[in-house]
């Protein structure tokens, strides 16, 4: 490979740790991938822990509407602290930090704590994350026009490639 392309696009996430894990892939060790900012404004940094071995690679992000938690986490990551472009359409925007509560009872509720921050503080449950080109697809295709991952069929795709060129 000489290039990368991480489709995200409806990839609802996932734990935390993996996507720090992942993200220690692409960048320098040591580097914010994500902060907790709880209710009174203190804030906790996650970082990357890693060998960066993929920074070296001109690398785009898809993400659509479909994209959430940790799958943002990582996109926010890797444009923040690379400037790796983002191409599609607008992620989901949930980045609360929720903890279960158990009651004696057998009951259970999830109480949001927190909120994940790009390492550059955006907000990702306020602001979702937002594309550097903005690729929308038709909302209703004619059969066979559309299918991910194929190019000529898949304008985010053919976007990202375009960039990589």
């Amino acid at each position: 490979a000489t290039k990368l392309i991480i489709d995200l696009r409806n990839n609802p996430g996932g734990l935390l740790d993996s996507a720090i894990n992942l993200a220690g892939w692409f960048l320098e060790d040591n580097q914010v991938v994500t902060m907790e900012e709880f209710k009174d404004g203190t804030r906790q940094e996650f970082k990357s822990q890693g060998n960066g071995a993929l920074k070296i690679y001109p690398t785009i992000i898809l993400l659509n509407g479909g994209s959430a938690s940790a799958s943002e986490i990582l996109a926010g990551a890797l444009n923040d602290n690379r400037g790796t472009k983002i191409v599609g359409e607008k992620s989901f925007g949930k980045g609360s930090v929720q903890e279960l509560a158990n009651f004696n009872s057998g009951a259970s509720l999830k109480v949001t704590i927190a909120r994940w921050l790009t390492p550059n503080g955006r907000s990702i449950t306020d602001l979702g994350i937002e594309p550097n080109y903005e690729v929308k697809l038709p909302e209703n295709p004619e059969e066979g026009t559309l299918e991910f991952g194929k190019p000529g069929k898949d304008p985010q795709l053919d976007k990202a490639l375009e960039l990589l060129k």
